[in-house]
Order: C-alpha cells, then structure tokens, then sequence
C-alpha cells in the first residue's frame, strides 16, 4: 500500500532539496489521502515530483520530518536495525571510547531520536509523535544491534508536549542500574541515568575538555620554580639523603627562588577555575593534565557531591576544592575583593571594615560552560547580556597571559554573535584576546550540513592579556 503524499506549496524556500530535513505547516498546500498522525507519508513538489518520505504530526509545527529520500512504507525493525548498523560504524570509526552519543537525531537520519551510552546500558529520548509510535521495533533494533544489558527511556522533555505527547521516563528493557560509570578520554565518572540532567551526561564536550590539555601545565616559572641539575642539588646538600628519584626528571630537579627542593609532583600546574561543574567534567581533565589546583564551583549542591565522588574515583582529591554557589554571584565577589585590594593599596579607604575572607582570587585558566541561556529566539537579546556578563567577570579573573575556556550551547547563540559578545566584554575589562582554539560539537554529534538548528554548541579558548 502506498503513502498519502503531502504537497508543498510553489512559493516555499527550497530547504528541502537542499538536505533540511524538516517541513513547517506553512510550507504545506494540501494532503492527499488519509494518514493517521505518525504515519510515513511521500512528500512532493507542487508539480508532483517525490522528493522524499517522512512521517506526519499535524499538531506540530514541524509537519513531517524527513527519514528517506527513497519511499518507504514502514519503520520497522530491520529500517531502525540498518540506521544503528550506519550509527554504529561511525561511532566505531571516529570516537575511542565505548561510552558516547550512538544516535544524534536529524543527524544520523533518525529525527527525533537521542540513544546515549553508558557502559553496558542504552539511554533513550523519544522526542517525537513519529517515533514514539514505533518504539516497539525500535527497542527490538536497539537490542539486536548494541545488545545492551538495559534500555532506559528519558522522555522527560517538554518538547514532547509541542508533538502532542506526554513526558515520560523508566526502564524499557533488562537491567538499568541508575547510577553508571563510565570512562572518558581515560577517566571514571559517574552517570545518574534517573535524576540527571538530560540522559545523565553531556557527551558533547569530550573532544574539548581533552583541548585544555595544553594550558595545564608549564606555569611553575612564575613562581620562581627552575629546573637545575640533580648532581648539583645533591652537592650542595652533601650532608643530606640524596635526592630521590621521583622528585623532577633522570637529571633535573625543581628548585623555588630560596634554593629549597620543591617536592609537590604538580609544581608546574594551572591554577584552575571550573564555573557550572555539573559533575565536573573539566575538573577531572584539568587534573589529569596536570593542573595544581582546581576549583569546582556549581549552584547545585547534588551536582557538587556527584563531582566530590567522580574527583574521588580518579585520586584527585589532594587537588581540588568544591565550591556550591551562583557563577555569577561567586565571580563578581572575586572581582569587587580585587577591586577593594586596590582601593586599599591606593589610600584613601577606611581599613577597619574587613575584606570578605575568599574574595579577590584569580587563576591562570577560567573555565565556564553554562546551561543554554537562549532556548528562543525572543531570548537572544537576554542570553547576550548574560554571556557578557559572566566572560566579562571571568576575563577580569584571570592571570595575565592566562587563558579563558568559554562555550555556549545556546543554538540562538550563532557563533558569530558570540564571539561578538565576548569581544565586547573583553574590550570593557580592558583585555585582549587570542583565539587558540575554535571548536564544536564531538564527533559522536556529527552535523548535518544545512540543519543549522544542530549547529549549537560554540567552544573557544583564548589567551587574555591587558591592554
């Protein structure tokens, strides 16, 4: 039996032939023949020329969402197990790790659909009229293609509700443990499958948090730390035990500007500043990149103690210090103890009111990777004043030639208006900026070109100097 076929409108934007695979209500003339809402329907051109199937919601504004440029009369169990077959061999091709995204929606020709993977258990968001309809051979695929020891669905997201669905969530098949470790570019953390954000875990990133490896180290100059000869270390203390082995390299050893031995292993580390830690991802990659101290800061208590544990499991914990407050709140107390210090080096001031205790820090590298703060477009102008503001004081927080890692998952955001903004707020905390790296989304997120909507994620680091 064949497709009812929607017909588009002349007058419509080509975005079609040009590989978006979504049609809007607008764009739609007329449906020709009976589907019920989630069906497969053919897709034509106002001549009647097929262009491509896709299934159907009329209560959503995005009509039919495109699955195959070649008709097709049903989703079933072996169309879902050769689309993960293609998911998989990507996955497999360019991602090291076992733990990652398996199936990113629009962008591995499954719209709709988000399966995340941790350790040896499938997490699943059905986003969709389209697919929730079919989730019965999907969830037969998914076994048969990834053999998982448990399927759990995250459906939970109000997008749901624009497709006429109800949000939900629970085990959908075997065993599904809620909370998971998982490992990262060779680190343990753990996954909450049940009570975290999204599928648990924001696997974007992965690719950018092994960026930061290069800032983490070769610091200890500035303080006065040099590397001389063992020999002659050892000739200068000769009444002393040998210096051992495990202090510096075979011939080198670290020595502070009083000549004294510098025992700490992480001496030539970054002072570290992570700003909404999550389940502090960065944290944990600063460390193992050799950072000298970190700071782990998110407003939620949960997060923090989730990150305690993950900082934990990895032996990390002689080095980083948690911190649960407001990003914004914590950097502008940073920013006025500095400006206060000045004011009192200056004169002038009355000296018996105190300085709050922690204010005035600053590090070598400030890291912030906030929750979207556009998810519309009216929200833009808002998410602008709030990218500024908080690069603006994380800019003034950062030790001269230091480094400032920012991102954005705002897909409102475009990358140009957000490097825009930060150029803006450097200009006003009185810094120039060096762009050393530019990045997205990992490849675990492949994007689709012309599905500008999958574009969201902006990663940039750059070097912070005063003018």
């Amino acid at each position: 039996m064949s497709n009812s076929k929607i017909w588009l409108q002349k007058a419509r934007k080509k975005r079609l032939e040009q590989g978006h695979p979504w049609i809007y209500a607008s764009e739609i003339e007329r449906l020709e023949g009976e589907a019920q809402p989630g069906d497969l329907v053919d897709v034509v051109n106002h001549q009647g020329r097929y262009l491509a199937t896709g299934y159907w919601n009329p209560k959503s504004q995005i009509t039919v969402r495109v699955i195959a440029y070649e008709p097709i009369e049903a989703m079933g169990a072996e169309f879902f197990r050769t689309r993960l077959r293609q998911c998989q061999e990507h996955r497999l091709r360019f991602v090291a790790d076992s733990d990652c995204r398996l199936v990113y929606g629009e962008a591995d020709f499954l719209p709709g659909l988000v399966v995340d993977r941790f350790n040896d258990v499938l997490v699943l968001q059905l986003l969709t009229l389209g697919m929730d309809v079919n989730r019965e051979a999907l969830l037969e695929a998914l076994v048969d293609v990834f053999q998982p020891r448990g399927i759990y669905e995250r459906s939970d997201v109000s997008v749901r509700l624009l497709e006429g669905l109800e949000e939900r969530s629970g085990v959908l098949y075997g065993d599904c443990p809620s909370i998971i470790e998982i490992e990262e570019n060779g680190l343990k953390l753990e996954v909450d499958i049940v009570q975290g954000q999204k599928t648990g875990y924001f696997f974007d990133q992965r690719e950018n948090r092994a960026a930061i490896a290069p800032l983490m180290t070769g610091w200890g100059g500035r303080s006065g730390i040099r590397l001389i000869e063992r020999s002659k270390v050892e000739a200068a203390g000769a009444a002393e035990t040998a210096v051992p082995s495990a202090i510096g390299s075979a011939d080198l050893v670290p020595v502070n500007p009083n000549g004294k031995i510098v025992t700490f292993p992480h001496w030539d580390g970054a002072t570290v500043l992570e700003c909404f830690a999550h389940t502090g991802s960065f944290t944990l990659h600063a460390c193992k990149y050799g950072a000298k101290k970190v700071t782990c800061l998110d407003v939620s208590e949960h997060a923090i103690e989730t990150a305690k544990r993950n900082v934990e499991r990895n032996g990390y914990t002689d080095r980083v210090e948690f911190v649960v407050a407001d990003a914004f709140d914590y950097l502008r107390a940073q920013v006025k103890g500095i400006d206060d210090r000045k004011q009192r080096g200056q004169g002038g001031v009355d000296t018996s009111k105190k300085l709050e205790g922690a204010a005035g820090r600053t590090w070598d590298v400030v890291i912030l990777d906030p929750p979207a703060f556009a998810k519309t477009k009216s929200a833009v102008p808002g998410a602008c004043r709030g990218y500024k503001d908080i690069n603006l004081q994380g800019l003034k927080l950062v030790n001269e030639g230091g480094y400032l890692v920012t991102a954005s998952c705002s897909y409102h955001m475009r990358p140009e208006l957000f490097l825009e903004t930060i150029q803006e707020a450097a200009s006003d905390a009185g810094k120039l900026l060096r762009l050393i790296e530019w990045r997205a989304a990992g490849k675990d997120h492949p994007q689709l070109l012309g599905v500008n909507e999958g574009h969201y994620l902006k990663f940039a680091i750059f070097e912070v100097r005063s003018k």
